[in-house]
């Protein structure tokens, strides 16, 4: 793990989803939170840079159509695995499965740090096993591959109304995920960070409140 990586998982262990969410909103002006996800294992927290894998709807006459799910996984993560988030584009079928236990085992071989799907997922008991952190949009039994196929990796996609670029940063916990530009994760981290501590002064002033004065109207909330 790199000094700088060390550095922004330090920041992390003072923020969550929403206090990101918030920083986002002050630092950029685009969407970037995604929610009603799930995962085998909630108490996971998720972080790392993005690779992505987009889907299409399947069709048997398109170039490439028998890629794989394993041939796209590698060329999304490239030589350097460790620690990415792959990100699964839904492929406009967010309710199939887009893979399971067996084919996500390799993001346990190459210490990869999570998945994030915009579809479902099977095997939940399998994946709570591993190493990596798993968010998805729900548990699946039936295999997706009649409807939907692994096609391109490394591209600009989109979950959930928000787009994920190779290389963003991708957070999620049992509030939601965030979707970080790589170009300024820091500056977000440190904003949400700001906020968990104007949220806690703005907690502390809560609790000073007189709700004589608030009911009367001789003191408002703004003032406290």
């Amino acid at each position: 793990m790199t000094e700088d990586l060390r550095g922004l998982r330090a920041l992390l262990e003072q923020v969550d989803s929403a206090s990101l969410v918030d920083a986002m909103g002050r630092v950029h002006g685009h969407r970037a939170d995604i929610v009603d996800l799930v995962s085998p294992d909630p108490s996971r927290v998720m972080f790392g840079p993005a690779v992505t894998v987009a889907f299409l709807p399947y069709r048997d006459d398109l170039p490439e159509k028998d890629l794989g799910f394993a041939t796209v996984f590698y060329r999304a993560v490239g030589d350097a695995p460790e620690g990415k988030v792959v990100v699964l584009s839904s492929g406009g079928h967010p309710d199939v499965s887009h893979a399971g236990g067996t084919k996500l085992s390799r993001l346990q071989n190459h210490h990869v740090a999570g998945v994030l799907a915009d579809g479902r997922l099977r095997d939940f008991s399998e994946l709570a096993g591993y190493g990596f952190a798993t968010w998805c949009r729900g548990q699946a039994t039936h295999w997706g591959g009649d409807t939907v196929m692994p096609y391109a990796a490394d591209i600009a996609v989109e979950i959930g109304g928000v787009c994920v670029v190779p290389g963003d940063y991708v957070y999620a916990d049992s509030g939601g995920a965030v979707v970080i530009p790589a170009g300024s994760v820091r500056r977000v981290l440190e904003e949400a960070v700001r906020i968990e501590a104007e949220d806690k002064h703005s907690a502390e002033v809560i609790r000073a409140e007189d709700p004589v004065r608030l009911r009367s109207g001789e003191q408002t909330a703004s003032e406290t």
